[in-house]
């Protein structure tokens, strides 16, 4: 028996309100990073001893880097959503868990942030 509502078990939301849907995020950009490394692995050894010029005309292509900033993406978000469930597992003091799960989320977007505006202006030749 359980003190959930019906609507409650339906919407799938625990107490937090939250959990499921940071259990799927973290799914989803999984499962979006296999494809993706497996094509970024396969280009690498694809392009192995490509001078720069090479390489700047492989990520003019749009789809190369439409599927880069896709790995960028999805990397980054996925890192920042696993390591924020190391942090409220293990950093049980509330100031110190806030903090670092701060500093998470901003290493991460800024990081990733970085990523894109790398590819970008590699892709565009800019």
């Amino acid at each position: 028996m359980s003190i959930r509502t019906p609507l409650a078990r339906v919407r799938g939301l625990g107490a937090a309100r939250a959990g499921v849907a940071h259990f799927w995020q973290q799914r989803l950009t999984a499962a979006a990073l296999v494809p993706l490394t497996v094509w970024l692995l396969w280009q690498i050894v694809a392009h192995a001893g490509a001078d720069f010029d090479a390489a700047r005309a492989w990520l003019a292509e749009p789809l190369t880097a439409v599927l880069l900033l896709l790995l960028v993406l999805a990397g980054f978000h996925h890192m920042r959503l696993g390591l924020a469930v190391v942090i409220d597992d293990y950093i049980h003091k509330e100031g110190t868990r806030v903090a670092l799960l701060m500093l998470n989320a901003f290493f991460a977007y800024g990081i990733g942030v970085a990523c894109v505006f790398a590819v970008l202006k590699l892709s565009l030749g800019v």
